[in-house]
């Protein structure tokens, strides 16, 4: 069994985190359009609109390597704003057991949420990725500020 880690990460958002997790909820398949440099490439499998149980792929770029995931959403709760992926397949399972990606806004902020298990003590922490995540999260609020 691997070492268990969490780590959080929030940003204030001028254009409001409603915003944001209205991105996330309804229209993710613009995120490669707002945030090129980041994401090439969002799809929903099977679906045309996301829901739990959705699985949904992503390619994107780190430290200039295009990298992938699949994930399964867990949870799309719009009283509090927030959304659960549950990564099954992809680069990062290279290195963890598990990985899932909470995303949760509120008023003026996004916060975003990893919980993982490394696969070895030596496993660096996801702070590359969460660099990307809060990226796409900064284009998402100038896209926003400029409607």
């Amino acid at each position: 069994m691997g070492m268990k880690g969490k780590l959080i990460a929030s940003t204030e958002v001028k254009c409001g985190g409603h915003s944001i997790y209205d991105i996330f909820h309804s229209n993710t398949h613009h995120v490669p359009n707002i945030s090129p440099s980041n994401v090439n490439h969002f799809e929903i499998h099977e679906d045309e609109i996301l829901k739990v149980g959705s699985v949904v792929s992503w390619k994107y770029n780190e430290d200039g390597k295009e990298k992938s995931m699949k994930e399964v959403i867990e949870v799309l709760d719009p009283q509090k704003k927030l959304v659960r992926w549950k990564l099954i397949e992809g680069d990062l399972l290279e290195l963890y057991n598990s990985f899932t990606i909470i995303t949760s806004c509120e008023h003026k902020w996004t916060t975003w949420t990893f919980e993982y298990e490394k696969k070895t003590e030596d496993t660096p922490e996801p702070l590359i990725f969460l660099g990307v995540i809060l990226d796409v999260t900064k284009d998402m609020e100038g896209h926003l500020l400029k409607k």
